[in-house]
C-alpha cells in the first residue's frame, strides 16, 4: 500500500538545524536502559531516562519492535591491486534480467546490491576477492552508484562466510578507523533481534533490557514483532531541494496475519499502538489502510513520510534523534509537528543530549490536528 505523497510546498531546508559535532554519539552507554529520553507531547518537552518509559506509557499500550537482525554486511576486499570496500544493502533473489540463458530456478547463489568504493575504478564481470574461500562478480552497475554483485558461494552457505568475514556496517558518522570492536557486535544488535538481513539497526531499539521489558509487562504493556530489513539508503543524504522531488529507497519487510489480527484487535479495542523505531513505524503504515486496519504485509516498501501525511496505525513512537535535512527527521515532524521537533531538538543540542544510532532517544507522541 502507498503513502499519500510528500508535500510538493517542502524544500530541503525546512528540516536544517545547527548539530555540533560533539554531540555524536560514538559509543553506546551501559547499561542500555540507562539512555536519557525527551519525552515531546505537542509544545510540551519533559527529560527522563529509558528506565522512566513504563511510567511514560499507558496500561494496555502495545509496543511494536522490528526483530531485524543486522548481519556483518561491510565488506574487505582486493580487485587485482586495487583495495575495495563494499556495503551491502539488499538481497536479489535472481538475475534473470541480466544473465537471461540462466535457469533461474536452478540459480541457487547470493546476489546483492551494495554501495562500494572505489565504485568508478569496478566494471562489469570484475571479481573482488574478500578471502580465499569468498569472493564475489561484478554483475551489474545501477543507477546511485549501486552495483550487483554475485557471490561465488551456495545460498544456504552465504551468512556463515559473512560472519566469518564480514564487519559491522556502523553508520559513517561512528568513526572507528581500525574497523569495528568486539563490542559493536553486541551493541549494535537489539536483545530481541531474530531475523537476518539488516545492514542497519533499527537503533531505538537498542535501548531495551530484560529489566525494562519485565517493567513493562508488569505495567501491562504488551508486545509485538514485525520486520523490516534496514538497507543501506537510510543514510543516503537527500540531494534534492524540493523533498517531493527525492526517490526514497525501498525495504523489505512482513507483517504476519497473526501480528496484524492482534494490533487490530488491541486498536477497536482503544488501546494504543507505539511504535519503537521509524522502521517499526514504517511498515505499520506501509500495511494500514485508510480506515486504520493493519493488513498483512510481506513485501518492500518505499513510504516517504512528511508533515501533512495522515497517520493511520500507529499513536505514538520511540526513536533517537536524526540527522539534519533526513527523511527521519521529516517523518517524525510529521508525527510530532515541525515546530514542535525544532523545539525539541534545540531542547536536546541546548542540554547535551547524545544524538544518532548510539545516542540518547525519544518519546513522540502524535500530533492531533
Amino acid at each position: 500500500m502507498s503513502s499519500l505523497p510528500p508535500s510538493p510546498d517542502w524544500q530541503l531546508a525546512d528540516f536544517d538545524f545547527d548539530l555540533p559535532e560533539d554531540r555524536i554519539a560514538a559509543f553506546a552507554v551501559e547499561p542500555r536502559d540507562s539512555a536519557r529520553l525527551l519525552h515531546v507531547n505537542g509544545s510540551t518537552l519533559a527529560d527522563y531516562h529509558v528506565t522512566d518509559l513504563p511510567g511514560l506509557l499507558r496500561e494496555g499500550d502495545i509496543l511494536v519492535m522490528n526483530d531485524t537482525r543486522v548481519i556483518p554486511a561491510r565488506l574487505f576486499g582486493m580487485r587485482g591491486e586495487v583495495k575495495v570496500e563494499v556495503m551491502l544493502n539488499k538481497k536479489h533473489s535472481r538475475d534473470c534480467a541480466l544473465t537471461p540463458k540462466t535457469d533461474c530456478q536452478r540459480l541457487n547463489v547470493p546476489i546483492w546490491s551494495a554501495l562500494a568504493r572505489p565504485g568508478k575504478r569496478l566494471h562489469v564481470g570484475d571479481t573482488i576477492l574478500f578471502a580465499e574461500t569468498f569472493s564475489g562478480e561484478v554483475i551489474d552497475k545501477c543507477e546511485g552508484g549501486e552495483i550487483l554483485i554475485r557471490f561465488h558461494c551456495a545460498d544456504e552457505d552465504f551468512f556463515a562466510c559473512l560472519h566469518q568475514h564480514g564487519h559491522v556496517p556502523l553508520p559513517p558518522y561512528i568513526k572507528r578507523p581500525d574497523g569495528d570492536t568486539p563490542e559493536d557486535r553486541t551493541r549494535y544488535q537489539t536483545i530481541y533481534a531474530a531475523r537476518e538481513g539488516a545492514v542497519a539497526a533499527p537503533t531505538a531499539g537498542l535501548h531495551f533490557t530484560p529489566e525494562l521489558f519485565a517493567k513493562l509487562d508488569a505495567k501491562g504493556i504488551e508486545r509485538a514483532t514485525v520486520t523490516l530489513h534496514v538497507g543501506a539508503g537510510t543514510f543516503l543524504p537527500v540531494k534534492t531541494e524540493r523533498v517531493a522531488d527525492h526517490k526514497m529507497h525501498a525495504e523489505w519487510g512482513e507483517i504476519t496475519p497473526e501480528t496484524a489480527s492482534f494490533l487490530n484487535k488491541a486498536k477497536s479495542e482503544g488501546r494504543r499502538i507505539v511504535a519503537v523505531g521509524t522502521t517499526s513505524l514504517r511498515v505499520l503504515e506501509s500495511a494500514a489502510d485508510k480506515s486504520g486496519v493493519v493488513h498483512p504485509f510481506n513485501g518492500e516498501t518505499s513510504i516517504f513520510i512528511t508533515p501533512g501525511y495522515k497517520f493511520r496505525a500507529i499513536d505514538a513512537m520511540m526513536t533517537n534523534f536524526h540527522l539534519p535535512k533526513s527523511t527521519l527527521f521529516m517523518l517524525v515532524s510529521a508525527l510530532a509537528g515541525l515546530d514542535n521537533m525544532r523545539a525539541a531538538y534545540r531542547h536536546a543540542i541546548d542540554n547535551n543530549y547524545r544524538f544518532y544510532s548510539y545516542g540518547d532517544t525519544t518519546l513522540l507522541e502524535r500530533e492531533r490536528v
